[in-house]
């Protein structure tokens, strides 16, 4: 068994989740995995199995509020990984990051193995180069798995390769009610990747008057956020009410009438448990139709903002929870993956959903993938009016969740 390896993934939640199956695999071979991450990853690394502990610091070519790259700075990398003393490193990047600078100051530090990802010649920087055709996007999982087993460590038996948390989580069931809800997460960390907020708050008024429930979660920053849309759904002619006390009581969801593809594919081309669909189509009542006359009940009691009120963990218990995520492409989308909810992505195309999308769940990708911006990884959208997200309407939406909690019904 190897001894302590020190696993680097300096970038933001969703990205830590994704090297979870590297990470799991590494543990499966050595005494203690250390991961090294940066302030926005640490609550996911912590969520992580087969983490032993978690080490931080801020990485100015990665850092989204780069720090200055001083002296001082970098000795305290230098005396962490020193403290760590690990046999073997590996270095986890995206295919825009270089692992150089990072190995480096490891090889500085002294760490005596060290594994990565490199589309440049890295010397003596490196004793294991993995070299990957960034051509084909492969999915970012996958692609960090892969350095994982060039380095020598595999998925022990019997693991799928999922995303995954640790368990148990927090009970939340005073802040959703019951299971069965539908989580809309509004907020992005570019606005290039935004799906109008007056969308947002229609797919409120459309998620609860198909039978809905629906929970609007976020950060603190983005309170004010969550309330707008939580509370628009009043410009519609339902009224959200405050959050409930004591007990859920609005009505549970409605199940849905069966799903007939529309026999003109009009809607955005996406995914769906790995296989190419048409994300549009209808029951034979129209979008959303729900089974017999059921009235939606109480629309008053039927949203909850849970903007701000919720830590990383509850946030994934929260998740787990709902029959179906709605999300654009942030971190969120891929915590929904790892407690095994189904995501409604709302995904621009400014990077790659091959690489990105939600990674082993039944997910609908929405969004226009050939759009102008593609592949430009622009932070703020390039072409005028946004057009890539701006023309999904609500109703695609709600058929998306309708699509997706009948297949995870079917599942169960």
């Amino acid at each position: 068994m190897t001894g302590t390896v020190l696993v680097a993934r300096v970038d933001n939640a969703g990205d830590v989740l994704l090297a979870g199956p590297a990470v799991r695999a590494v543990a499966a071979s050595a005494r203690e995995v250390v991961l090294l991450t940066g302030p926005y990853g640490r609550a996911a690394a912590e969520l992580l199995p087969g983490v032993s502990r978690v080490v931080e610091w801020r990485t100015p070519w990665i850092d989204p509020a780069a720090p200055p790259m001083t002296g001082p700075h970098v000795l305290r990398l230098l005396r962490i990984v020193r403290d760590v003393a690990p046999e073997q490193a590996l270095i986890l990047t995206s295919l825009h990051q270089s692992p150089l600078p990072l190995a480096l100051l490891f090889r500085l530090a002294g760490a005596l193995r060290i594994a990565a990802i490199s589309a440049d010649h890295p010397g003596s920087l490196l004793d294991v180069w993995h070299v990957v055709d960034e051509d084909v996007d492969v999915p970012e999982a996958e692609r960090m798995l892969g350095l994982a087993g060039a380095a020598g460590f595999e998925l022990p038996r019997g693991d799928p390769g999922g995303l995954a948390v640790r368990r148990p989580l927090p009970d939340v069931g005073h802040l959703t009610g019951p299971p069965g809800y539908v989580v809309l997460h509004p907020g992005v960390s570019a606005p290039a990747r935004a799906w109008p907020e007056e969308h947002w708050a229609r797919a409120v008024h459309d998620l609860v008057r198909s039978g809905r429930r629906v929970v609007v979660t976020g950060g603190q920053d983005e309170r004010g956020l969550t309330a707008r849309i939580a509370s628009g759904v009043g410009q519609h002619g339902l009224s959200p009410g405050p959050l409930f006390a004591g007990g859920w009581m609005g009505g549970g969801p409605v199940r849905l009438r069966g799903w007939e593809e529309a026999e003109e594919p009009t809607f955005t081309e996406g995914w769906v448990d790995g296989r190419s669909v048409a994300t549009g189509g209808r029951g034979p009542d129209g979008p959303s139709a729900p089974r017999g006359e059921r009235p939606v009940g109480h629309p008053a009691r039927s949203v909850v903002d849970l903007g701000g009120r919720t830590t990383f963990p509850e946030l994934a218990a929260v998740l787990e929870g709902a029959c179906a995520v709605v999300v654009a492409d942030a971190g969120p989308a891929h915590l929904a993956a790892a407690v095994g909810t189904p995501v409604v992505s709302l995904f621009a195309p400014v990077a790659p959903a091959g690489r990105w999308a939600p990674y082993g769940v039944p997910t609908v990708i929405l969004g226009d993938q050939q759009a102008p911006c593609r592949a430009t990884r622009a932070g703020a959208c390039p072409v005028a009016g946004h057009p890539c997200l701006s023309s999904v309407p609500s109703t695609r939406v709600v058929e998306a969740v309708d699509r997706l909690t009948f297949v995870k019904e079917a599942a169960t």
